[in-house]
């Protein structure tokens, strides 16, 4: 894994800062990026509150460039993306009339982020919609499935920020493993060129990197189910599928792989494919194979 430095030029109107907040989950920390070269800015994603190491970083960087942020573009609701948004909106970073926007969310969750002030008003991103400062201009895509409010943004030239919907290092977490899918595809369609992800470092052959993380869902669908097939007539959890399909990974990210199983659970249960029980006290699912379900 290449160290990301705190702060790198990746292009003329282009300029990467580390959130600074690194951690199991976001590696070594997220990645925001600065857009344009003119006196006015654009800004992918915040990183985490109360950083004051990136909160110095960016700071530094817009006085040296002598320029400031007209616009916040969030690519989702996760506090490590949106955290920075209060100590940046109403300092001498941001523009008195910077839009700070993010895409709904389309759950029954209130569109609320805790980290934000309710003081600062979030604009509801719509896909296809387009932002420009002087040299820089980016479209947005709608990419549900890593949440549901998940956006990736395109430019002319092929680049794509793909915030957590694919990262630099590893695969990604989601809540929606169908609509992951179709944005994984819609991605592949697109046909980046190169892509900056919201953690790790930059991806220079995405099609690869799209494709892999396509067969890679696929084929640990087949392992959980496999898992089952071996065992059947028996109830398991998430964590018992994890403790074996993921058996090669460190265990101090078996958390975040029980989620990704728990997805594909449900997934295979709507297809009848498992059957579900539940327990109503501690709201457990266990998952069964029997021979009768449909493969």
């Amino acid at each position: 894994m290449a160290l990301i430095p705190p702060v790198t030029r990746l292009t003329s109107s282009i300029i990467r800062i580390l959130g600074c907040n690194p951690s199991p989950m976001t590696l070594q920390g997220t990645n925001t990026y600065l857009l344009g070269n003119g006196k006015k800015r654009i800004l992918i994603d915040t990183g985490d509150e109360n950083v004051p190491q990136y909160i110095e970083q960016l700071n530094g960087v817009l006085r040296q460039e002598q320029a400031s942020i007209g616009t916040i573009i969030l690519t989702h609701w996760h506090h490590d993306h949106v955290g920075g948004v209060k100590d940046i909106v109403g300092s001498t970073m941001a523009n008195k009339d910077c839009q700070v926007f993010k895409f709904k969310r389309s759950d029954q969750t209130p569109d609320v982020c805790p980290e934000i002030p309710s003081h600062i008003q979030v604009q509801p991103l719509t896909d296809s919609q387009e932002f420009a400062v002087d040299g820089a201009k980016v479209r947005i895509v709608h990419t549900p499935g890593h949440t549901t409010d998940h956006v990736v943004l395109t430019t002319d030239d092929g680049t794509l920020f793909s915030g957590d919907c694919i990262l630099g290092e590893g695969t990604a977490v989601f809540e929606d493993l169908f609509d992951y899918m179709r944005s994984l595809d819609k991605i592949l369609k697109i046909a980046p060129k190169r892509i900056y992800p919201g953690h790790g470092n930059v991806i220079e052959e995405p099609l690869g990197k799209i494709e892999y993380y396509i067969q890679h869902r696929n084929q640990r669908e087949q392992q959980i189910l496999q898992y089952f097939v071996e065992r059947p007539c028996v109830q398991w959890q998430a964590m018992d599928v994890v403790k074996v399909v993921y058996k090669e990974t460190p265990e101090h990210l078996w958390p975040a792989a029980a989620y990704n199983v728990d997805h594909h659970l449900s997934k295979l249960h709507k297809e009848g494919k498992l059957q579900l029980s539940s327990n109503s006290e501690d709201d457990t699912k266990t998952y069964s194979y029997q021979a009768s379900s449909a493969l």
